[in-house]
């Protein structure tokens, strides 16, 4: 089948790539710009695994061929796929008023992008009136981008679930042929009208949002109750009710699209004439989460933090990930640096983005090497659980380190270990 994907999302990437893989015929027209610009020279702007070698795989065998957005569709082509930016609906009705009318050709528009709640039936409608004359019945139809940056290609390869909202019986069974490939096993896609996968897929993300941050609100109030909140979260997660997925306290929660995506929901609640006091209380308390780390520090040294130094291992927003977008890193930074704090901070793949956001700076510095970090620092700070910091070499740390404080704000490592070996340890709610 020929599809035409347009965008520069790691979505559309992602699922330019997938689709090429099963065999498709796939133009993925990209904006101009940097992504762009590393995608002609060959090179995959995210750093996803195993994105890039398949992405040159299916380049190499001609499935997936790089396009401007201006390139009108192929000729074969009948469905053409939306992973564009949140803030570009704009780009998305360009796309679909431009799309050539034929009497006898049927366009199927996949929506994957998250726009307002709604969209994907402004789309249909604008599809309409541009097809007035011809009045082909092509159909818009919304599949809201469910992928997790660091397992996104096998999320979309190994899909447990897909929301498809189509109002179009055609459409329908369409779709559910080109996702055919990724799920032999069961039928993952539940069925619904458009605005209902949309709006869907933004409850998922509140829904999330809201048990992390109740976690975080458990987990401080554990510090002064003297209870361990680790054994809280066994306890919680035993309950069929609730389960164990997103139970984890640590010092907040990143990301530009999860974070967006909540902000997106509040905001609808609120043009709806309704309060998002619950989603704003969300907000606030992750927030103030990302500062926890830093509280800890100031009590521990008794609120004089001038003149010290502070190593950081972690500044991604979350493992396997390279981008710091809303990263509980950056609250924490300004923190330590307004107490006149130096910092040395490692990461696998974060470091570049951090240099851009901090500018020169010399009470920042980046390390490739985290023990190269910690060297005279007056404490450590776990911010990001890469799993090369879990089981971290503790006698290195200690002849390293000037004094031998971890802080986890992930909750990665046993405080009874860490302390048995000699350390200070502040986790989050842990004892």
């Amino acid at each position: 089948m020929y599809l035409d994907v347009y965008g520069d999302t790691l979505c559309a990437l992602v699922s330019a790539t997938a689709l090429a893989s099963a065999g498709n015929q796939v133009f993925l027209h990209v904006p101009e710009g940097t992504i762009g610009k590393q995608l002609a020279r060959g090179e995959c702007p995210y750093r996803e695994p195993g994105l890039a070698d398949m992405m040159a795989e299916q380049s190499q065998e001609g499935r997936l061929v790089l396009s401007a957005m201006d390139v009108p569709p192929a000729q074969q082509s009948k469905v053409i796929w939306l992973a564009l930016s949140p803030d570009a609906i704009y780009l998305a009705h360009s796309i679909v008023s431009s799309l050539p009318s034929n009497k006898a050709h049927q366009w199927l528009v996949v929506n994957q992008s998250t726009f307002p709640v709604g969209s994907s039936e402004e789309l249909q409608q604008a599809l309409a009136t541009h097809e007035a004359e011809g009045s082909t019945g092509s159909a818009v139809v919304s599949l809201p981008d469910l992928l997790t940056e660091g397992d996104a290609l096998q999320g979309f390869m190994r899909a447990g679930s897909w929301l498809l909202g189509a109002d179009v019986e055609w459409a329908r069974l369409l779709v559910a042929e080109l996702l055919r490939p990724f799920n032999r096993r069961k039928d993952s896609i539940q069925h619904m009208r458009p605005r209902e996968a949309e709006f869907t897929k933004l409850a998922i993300t509140g829904m999330l949002a809201t048990r992390l941050s109740y976690m975080n609100d458990m987990a401080n109030l554990a510090d002064s109750l003297d209870v361990d909140i680790e054994r809280v979260r066994f306890g919680m997660g035993a309950d069929k009710r609730i389960g164990e997925a997103y139970l984890y306290p640590g010092c907040g929660f990143g990301g530009l699209s999860f974070s967006r995506d909540v902000m997106s929901l509040a905001s609808t609640l609120q043009v709806s004439g309704m309060q998002a006091q619950l989603l704003d209380e969300v907000l606030h308390i992750n927030e103030r989460q990302k500062e926890a780390l830093f509280r800890k520090l100031w009590r521990h040294y008794g609120t004089s933090l001038r003149g010290r130094r502070v190593a950081i291992w972690g500044a991604a927003f979350k493992p396997e990930s390279s981008r710091i977008d809303n990263s509980p890193v950056l609250k924490l930074l300004e923190a330590l640096w307004a107490q006149g704090v130096e910092v040395h901070v490692h990461d696998p793949r974060a470091l570049r983005a951090l240099a851009d956001w901090a500018g020169e700076r010399e009470d920042l510095v980046l390390h490739t090497d985290p023990y190269e970090a910690v060297v005279g620092a007056d404490a450590l700070m776990l911010v990001t659980e890469w799993k090369t910091y879990w089981s971290p070499d503790l006698l290195r740390l200690k002849m390293n380190m000037s004094s031998p404080l971890l802080l986890d704000g992930r909750n990665v490592w046993d405080p009874a270990f860490i302390k048995q070996s000699g350390f200070e340890y502040y986790g989050i709610g842990r004892r």
